[in-house]
């Protein structure tokens, strides 16, 4: 098979020809259709997440099909139409999976960065962290519903019931947790780069109340602020522009140091939280509401063999939405 592999003596990724992969016990082997390019993706090749196999085959938004079953898989079968998520495997036995947060797993596994990920024409999963995709989307539009959409989904519900919601990074995340917020009747403020209109089009189509610079003052004073742009700096920012009492909620698994800051921009029980991961149930509740709302997925599609360079878009910011690896 054909795949992209990282194997950390440069910061770009090499194409090679690999065997096929072989299903084990609990596992799928999955003839990959597409594969999302996350900024994930792009902290493993810039060196930002120090700690990934070597070599890897990065990807962690795979939708494909079923071609064949290791023993003892229930709920699938060759055929179904299957994606594939950051959560790879988790042990299920520390105190967090214990308390039902194997989001926070003390021996965790994660696809494209300690598991061989999509960016390839096959690979295999654990079947227990796949999900049933819902019909409405194409494979391309599914691709960023597995980490865009399921992350932004469990950073919108950290928020809690803010109604006046600002989000930080107007990229493939901010473009998917923004629809979703409008079916929830909450008003969307986006903050995109300095300058960067095509974004704040963007948003303004998707229903956004506001679109800006993240450094202009947005109209009115916001209940909660997600943070999707892995740049410290916009924390304070946030801060100043929440309510007392709201909150700052930063999705990225890789930020900048953020800056010091005056004790009051927190004074009046504003909180900064992190999102770390997920779980199976934040998935199966976002495909839910995904398969109900028709969500306008934004994509900008490339071949296999352009991983490089719609990483490099990424990195310099000119992808309009979620870019996506197209496999067959």
């Amino acid at each position: 098979m054909r795949a992209m592999v990282f194997d950390g003596s440069a910061p770009y990724l090499k194409e090679m020809s690999l065997p096929d992969p072989v299903p084990e016990a609990g596992q799928l082997l999955i003839d990959i259709h597409a594969c999302g390019v996350c900024r994930t993706d792009l902290h493993v090749v810039d060196g930002e997440l120090t700690e990934p196999k070597r070599p890897v085959i990065p990807g962690h938004e795979i939708v494909g099909t079923v071609a064949a079953l290791g023993a003892d898989v229930t709920g699938f079968a060759v055929g179904d139409r299957v994606g594939v998520p950051w959560v790879g495997h988790t042990c299920g036995h520390c105190r967090y999976c214990l308390a039902h947060r194997e989001n926070l797993c003390d021996d965790p596994r994660f696809t494209g960065y300690t598991l061989d990920g999509g960016y390839a024409e096959r690979t295999v999963a654990d079947s227990r962290y796949c999900f049933h995709l819902p019909e409405r989307y194409s494979d391309i539009e599914a691709a960023p519903l597995l980490c865009a959409g399921l992350i932004g989904y469990r950073t919108l519900s950290m928020a809690g019931d803010a109604r006046r919601i600002g989000i930080y990074g107007f990229g493939a995340a901010a473009h998917i947790v923004a629809q979703v917020a409008r079916h929830q009747d909450r008003e969307v403020y986006a903050f995109t780069r300095s300058g960067d209109t095509a974004a704040q089009s963007l948003a303004r189509r998707l229903g956004a109340a506001w679109a800006g610079g993240s450094d202009e003052t947005p109209p009115a004073p916001l209940d909660a602020a997600l943070i999707f742009a892995p740049v410290g700096a916009l924390v304070p920012l946030a801060l100043k522009a929440v309510v007392k009492g709201g909150t700052v909620v930063c999705g990225g698994i890789h930020m900048s140091d953020i800056p010091s800051f005056p004790y009051a921009f927190l004074w009046g029980e504003r909180r900064v939280v992190s999102v770390a991961n997920l779980t199976r149930e934040d998935g199966q509740a976002f495909m839910r509401i995904a398969g109900a709302v028709p969500l306008a997925i934004e994509t900008t599609p490339y071949a296999l063999s352009d991983a490089n360079q719609a990483l490099d878009d990424l990195r310099a910011g000119r992808v309009s939405g979620a870019a996506v690896l197209v496999v067959r």
